[in-house]
């Protein structure tokens, strides 16, 4: 058993990784830090592999990699998962045996998605998080191929975005009755739902995949209604569980993620925690966990920062975006159809929606609406204030 000690160690190898060594880097420029990645490719661009990767033809997988190790020289350790953490002699010990040491350590562990009654151990089978599931999708996917996507939330919407364009046939199944129709009012689910049926994308509305077993050439899936579809492979997008063993097992507070303070502390003073996996007290919409790119790259700098000896507070409120077709939106805050909605049409194909409950604003749609997310955040600021008679013109 190797025995080790790094200034700091971060464990998990996202963009909460990258951002929190270059965080890291801006206070402290000698350190020793370790990132130990359960994932097989250094630390890249997440987004990308829905979006960008499909649809610019001049951006690479290369193009994609964030440059962690040439930026903070950092160590990093591919495809290593951390077992055990001892906070007693402030070490972690991994699945191959290294009890490492650790001055400073970052739960950045993200989240495992959620699985279905599928054959898990086929490959045409994709839970799709990674960087390797992009190349697996890619493998499986174009030539006039058929692709069920499970999910029509964030991430399913965006992959059948990009199979469809790109000589894939595709069926969406989603529990709602149109797409979109948990998160947006029901105009722009009209919008949102008709790019997809003008790109041939077959959408199983209403329907939830009930089980999927093996057949000729690829899989037979039957939905709750008794229908089957016969397809070549299957994408599950359905969201993920934050990763909370590693801090439920060593006594840290655990609630719907890895519970911290403004200083992304845990109640370890010594451990910290930040992206998908972090529950943190939103300095406007109060305690939160938050799935997005602007949250793991900011939040992850703001803990690498403190943990290096800033004196700072996570203040930022993030915002998340999609881009789908010719359609692109951008959010703040809490994004829910069932709430009330005040919508605010500047024409035909833009808009700002205001989400309130009880009266409040507690979240902003920007449709097709760029560069205010600013304005959105100090909406939601001063939102005990406003209602649904007077925010509209606001943005």
């Amino acid at each position: 058993m190797a025995d080790q000690t790094y200034d700091y160690v971060i464990i998990g190898g996202g963009m909460t990784a990258d951002a929190a060594a270059k965080g890291i880097r801006e206070v402290d420029a000698d350190g020793s830090i370790l990132i130990l990645s359960d994932d097989v490719d250094a630390p890249y661009t997440r987004p990308a592999l829905s979006k960008k990767l499909w649809i610019d033809p001049d951006y690479t997988p290369d193009d994609n990699d964030l440059g962690t190790v040439d930026e903070t020289s950092a160590e990093v350790r591919l495809s290593t998962r951390v077992d055990r953490l001892d906070r007693i002699d402030r070490r972690v010990v991994t699945t191959g045996g290294d009890s490492i040491g650790y001055g400073r350590l970052l739960l950045a562990t993200g989240g495992q998605p959620t699985t279905l009654d599928l054959p898990n151990d086929d490959e045409r089978v994709i839970y799709f998080r990674t960087a390797k599931d992009y190349r697996h999708l890619r493998a499986l996917s174009g030539s006039g191929k058929h692709v069920a996507v499970v999910g029509g939330g964030y991430i399913g919407s965006e992959i059948a975005a990009a199979l469809v364009q790109n000589d894939t046939r595709v069926t969406i199944v989603f529990p709602d009755d149109h797409l979109g129709g948990s998160v947006f009012p029901e105009s722009a689910q009209s919008a949102f739902e008709a790019r997809y049926r003008d790109h041939g994308v077959t959408l199983a509305a209403g329907r939830r995949l009930d089980k999927g077993v093996t057949a000729t050439e690829g899989f037979l899936l039957t939905l709750d209604d008794g229908s089957t579809l016969e397809v070549d492979g299957v994408v599950v997008g359905l969201g993920i569980e934050p990763s909370v063993a590693l801090a439920e097992a060593s006594g840290l507070a655990v609630d719907d993620g890895i519970v911290v303070d403004l200083r992304l502390a845990t109640d370890d003073p010594f451990i910290s925690a930040a992206g998908d996996v972090a529950s943190y007290p939103d300095v406007i919409l109060g305690r939160r966990r938050v799935e997005h790119v602007d949250n793991a790259k900011e939040q992850g700098a703001a803990a690498g920062r403190i943990m290096a000896g800033s004196d700072e507070k996570y203040t930022h409120t993030p915002m998340y975006y999609s881009k789908v077709f010719d359609l692109a939106y951008e959010a703040v805050g809490t994004l829910d159809s069932s709430l009330q909605t005040v919508e605010d049409w500047k024409d035909d194909e833009s808009a700002v929606v205001y989400y309130l409950d009880g009266g409040v604003p507690v979240g902003v749609l920007l449709w097709n609406i760029a560069d205010s997310t600013d304005k959105a955040r100090q909406v939601l600021a001063e939102a005990r204030a406003l209602g649904a008679d007077n925010v509209i013109g606001l943005i």
